[in-house]
């Protein structure tokens, strides 16, 4: 498909993040924009599936909430469990007296993107697929424009530039700006780095507390993580298999695997999903007897990967190459998906970013010597959230790392009992269980 010669904004990338910079950018008003993705479709795969408080206000000030919100399952609370037992419930009931959105939104990437786009698209806007960005240069006769080349030759000249294209993100890549840990280029929590996610079915459906929609199963097990999300039917007909709608209830797992069972496969099959299963899910879904009384067995895979996870940080969301140059969503941090604050990041990341590059194109318009005060600014306060962030999800990962042996020989009792043992006590204090929600929520973090 032939790209325009210009445009004043370039949005690289058609996931959450760019989708929502183009429908932020059209409510400040702002229509000429191009966006571009590599791929020839946008993806089914279900990835992530939490939108949390704070994201949902701040999709409502776009104009693009109440559709998410008819369609996924307003989630009651989560649950800390053991393979048997609750130890801590997260109620969301508190954030009533800080949100008109006291819950998380449980949906699939996959729907969430499905209804960015055709939102999108009712404001007469494509995705141009697919396009590769494959170079930029500083314009030859304006200082403050970039020409972006792509893959099959064309050009675009733009004046301002969004780079929502991922982890390996080609727009950092070209810039030049740096992408690691902000504590050093180490994983802080090996035992943690890989994991698996799935969408499945079983026969028979198990019977169960952690089985109930609205709800979603953290289970600490081993020195491992195991979650597990409760779908229904609500998303059958986007949740594809072989190119046909899921029929049964669908389940979503995600699992730490072990660096002693070796590198999980990138789509692993459903025989590995199920020995995951059995090896650290609640017990009410394992197919092993002496574990459960009415065993069960892992029947449709609907999707899968394995995958590594660390944290990173760009070293800058904002830059010129003659064009204004910034990042957003995994293009600009990366982290441990426990929690689920990425995409929300991203989703707030870029309505911020729409509003602050408003703002700089009408002040651009009477002034054309203008400075980048806006967009600095913008880039400092977002780049100190993505470090927030990523400590956040640091604690939970050491929480949840915690070992069951013994901490020493004179001390026969281990860091993970007395982790349970305190969760136990404190999931009776509604402040605790307060706290814990406006962490979660995003709300303290926009």
């Amino acid at each position: 498909m032939s790209l325009p010669e210009n445009t004043t904004v370039l949005i690289v990338g058609a996931g959450p993040a760019g989708l929502t910079a183009s429908l932020a950018l059209v409510q400040n008003g702002c229509h000429d924009f191009v966006i571009v993705d590599a791929v020839g479709e946008g993806s089914n795969s279900s990835r992530a599936v939490a939108i949390h408080c704070a994201t949902i206000e701040a999709l409502a000030s776009i104009d693009v909430a109440d559709e998410l919100l008819s369609q996924g399952i307003k989630g009651k609370s989560i649950r800390i469990i053991s393979r048997s037992s609750q130890l801590f419930e997260v109620k969301f009931d508190p954030l009533k007296k800080h949100s008109a959105h006291p819950y998380t939104l449980f949906i699939p990437q996959c729907v969430t993107e499905l209804v960015l786009m055709q939102k999108l698209q009712s404001l007469g806007v494509q995705v141009q697929r697919p396009h590769m960005v494959v170079g930029m240069k500083r314009n030859e006769r304006d200082s403050r424009v970039t020409d972006v080349s792509f893959e099959d030759g064309q050009i675009i000249s733009a004046r301002y530039i969004i780079g929502a294209d991922g982890a390996r993100s080609i727009i950092r890549t070209i810039t030049g700006i740096g992408f690691s840990d902000p504590e050093g280029p180490h994983i802080v929590n090996e035992e943690l780095a890989q994991m698996v996610s799935a969408d499945i079915t079983f026969e028979p459906e198990p019977v169960g507390p952690v089985t109930l929609e609205g709800h979603l199963n953290a289970e600490v097990f081993s020195g491992n993580l195991f979650t597990f999300l409760p779908f229904g039917n609500h998303f059958n007909a986007q949740l594809l298999r072989d190119g046909k709608p899921t029929t049964k209830s669908t389940f979503r797992i995600l699992c730490s695997i072990p660096i002693k069972n070796g590198e999980p496969p990138r789509a692993p099959p459903k025989e590995y999903i199920q020995n995951v299963v059995d090896a650290y899910g609640p017990a009410c879904i394992s197919s092993d007897p002496s574990l459960n009384p009415r065993p069960v067995k892992v029947d449709q895979l609907v999707w899968s990967t394995g995958f590594r996870t660390h944290s990173a940080i760009a070293d800058r969301i904002f830059t010129r190459l003659g064009a204004a140059i910034f990042l957003v969503g995994d293009a600009a941090h990366i982290h441990s998906p426990i929690g689920g604050q990425g995409m929300n990041l991203a989703i707030r990341d870029a309505i911020f970013l729409a509003e602050a590059v408003t703002k700089h194109i009408q002040a651009s318009a009477e002034n054309p010597d203008v400075d980048d005060n806006i967009l600095q600014g913008f880039a400092e306060a977002r780049h100190a959230r993505a470090l927030e962030v990523i400590g956040f999800t640091k604690t939970l990962l050491k929480l949840g790392n915690l070992p069951y042996d013994s901490y020493a020989w004179w001390m026969p009792v281990s860091l993970a009992s007395i982790r349970d043992l305190m969760l136990r006590i404190l999931g009776g204090f509604d402040f605790v269980q307060s706290k814990v929600a406006w962490g979660l929520s995003g709300l303290g973090r926009r």
